[in-house]
């Protein structure tokens, strides 16, 4: 039996940090946090780090990392979360995190954040901070709400919060229950690197245009098919490295039988690397339309979700 099914109170908790558009690689986290609150009718908390990438990114302005918070709030807004049962606060404006975070800092040392964060002497202390701060995130719905089970959907890159976080909620001056973590693989970039970045043309923004996606995918997407289409009808493509079919697969085919025909398909050789990138093409196209419109739409409820 689950927590939830048991009665006891559960909330998710899941952030992001702005420094650009988001992309599809961006939407694990949120998609599982969704899935979440819509099977458990559960709160789901949603921390903007913008104080962060203004740390870390060294060409980043304080006007730009708000402009960016402001357009990724929308995209998350768009996703379908459900209002009164979803909070969302950007640091540089909902400071009341601030009281939390001091109260963490006072229990982390610098030589723990370093040794997890690696940080160097020439670092701004922005960056010797953050790891209370995101421990604060981490520990905000208990805060808020009292001492009950959090978990927390995020990239395996972001374990080390989730570390110290768990460590310094059982001190005594919180006596919090340690918070868990759901870890998700990274999305691959277009090309078939280990995580898409926000950087390049290898990525889909979630502010792509069809003709934008088409040409993206056409010539980025890494694919798992033989240099020939003789060669190919005679030895089908390998889906493990194929880059449209691991999209269609994490995100785009809900219908396991649909997936499964697709990589019968495409193994046998019957189904070729152009015909399956259409498939992406016009799934992408799809749900990319739909998420444009209702981001639109988002700009009219953005305060019902804000602290």
């Amino acid at each position: 039996m689950t927590a939830a099914e048991s009665g006891k109170k559960v909330s998710i908790l899941t952030g992001r940090g702005p420094s650009a558009k988001m992309h599809i690689g961006h939407l694990v986290p949120f998609m599982v946090a969704k899935s979440l609150q819509e099977i458990y009718d559960c709160e789901v908390y949603i921390p903007i780090s913008d104080d962060e990438k203004f740390y870390v990114k060294e060409e980043l302005t304080y006007e730009k990392a708000l402009e960016y918070s402001k357009d990724n709030i929308l995209d998350i807004i768009a996703l379908g979360f459900k209002p009164g049962k979803t909070f969302i606060f950007e640091d540089f404006v909902y400071t009341e995190i601030y009281k939390y975070a001091a109260r963490i800092a006072k229990h982390m040392t610098y030589s723990t954040a370093k040794a997890a964060f690696g940080l160097k002497p020439e670092n701004n202390i922005g960056w010797s901070f953050y790891p209370a701060m995101q421990a604060a995130h981490i520990l905000f719905p208990q805060f808020q709400k009292g001492k009950h089970l959090t978990l927390v959907p995020i990239g395996i890159d972001q374990d080390p919060f989730i570390r110290l976080t768990r460590d310094v909620a059982v001190h005594r001056d919180f006596n919090f229950e340690k918070p868990c973590a759901v870890h998700a693989k990274f999305v691959p970039s277009l090309t078939g690197d280990a995580k898409m970045s926000s950087s390049g043309e290898n990525v889909i923004f979630l502010s792509d245009t069809e003709k934008e996606v088409k040409n993206k995918i056409n010539k980025y997407a890494f694919s798992g098919g033989q240099a020939t289409v003789e060669e190919h009808r005679k030895k089908g493509g390998d889906t493990s490295v194929d880059v449209s079919y691991k999209y269609l697969e994490m995100f785009f085919e809900e219908d396991d039988n649909e997936l499964k025909r697709i990589q019968d398909s495409y193994k046998s050789g019957d189904l070729l690397s152009g015909e399956l990138k259409k498939i992406l093409i016009d799934k992408i196209n799809n749900f990319l339309k739909e998420h444009q419109e209702k981001k639109e739409k988002a700009k009219k409820n953005f305060e019902k979700y804000l602290l």
